[in-house]
């Protein structure tokens, strides 16, 4: 399959490559493979990638290019593109220890729907999630998406504190927090599995393009797997 795409400046050293207006699954091979093609092609010339839900951000040396410039290499490089939507990123399994005590919106999730904490759980662990897009914090990967039967609105007033390893949905996103920062999505539980390491080659163990399973756990093998409560 083709790739339709549209590219614009996002800058004085950045390009916008759009491949859609709205969230689809579909977008994610297609902006997976462009960003890999790029990177083999002008990796010298580029100084960052940014992947998202619908677009590709690319930085650019500016002694070497100007936008002309740029625009017509990325130009020539998409339209060789094929994209193969058999194509998926690797599933990464997240293990998360539900409930109350790490995970106070529990609750609250589960009088939103109806159903007991238990079935939150089955609900949140049923299906694969999409990495769509790392951003708001180093490692917080944006993932979709959450079934209807358990999207749930963002808390009103956001917390000045959510502990890292948070595991949280917003509407049809789930996340985890990476670290320590303010948050008002939905908190279900926390993972003992560092979701950024500044020290590792690596430094977020999901990228875009991969595929998520959280997998549940109890309180002893969270702390045993270093878990730390908070």
């Amino acid at each position: 399959m083709k790739a339709i795409w549209h590219i614009e400046p996002a800058g004085l050293d950045a390009v916008l490559i759009r491949f859609g207006e709205q969230i689809q699954l579909d977008l994610v091979p297609t902006i997976t493979a462009a960003s890999q093609c790029l990177q083999r092609a002008l990796g010298q010339d580029l100084r960052g990638m940014v992947p998202s839900y619908t677009t590709l951000m690319l930085f650019y040396d500016l002694r070497k290019h100007d936008f002309a410039s740029i625009q017509t290499l990325i130009a020539q490089q998409l339209a060789e593109l094929i994209i193969d939507n058999s194509v998926t990123g690797r599933l990464v399994e997240i293990p998360v220890w539900y409930d109350p005590a790490v995970g106070p919106d529990l609750p609250r999730v589960a009088d939103y729907h109806q159903i007991n904490i238990d079935e939150v759980i089955h609900r949140h662990t049923a299906n694969s999630y999409q990495v769509f897009a790392i951003g708001f914090a180093p490692g917080f990967a944006y993932m979709g998406h959450v079934s209807q039967q358990l999207a749930t609105p963002r808390l009103d007033r956001p917390r000045q504190r959510v502990s890292a390893g948070s595991v949280a949905i917003a509407d049809q996103q789930t996340a985890v927090y990476p670290t320590e920062t303010p948050g008002g999505w939905n908190i279900l539980g926390r993972t003992p599995m560092p979701m950024f390491d500044r020290t590792h080659t690596e430094l977020c163990p999901v990228k875009t393009g991969d595929r998520v399973q959280f997998k549940p756990i109890s309180k002893q093998q969270f702390l045993e797997a270093g878990g730390v409560l908070s």
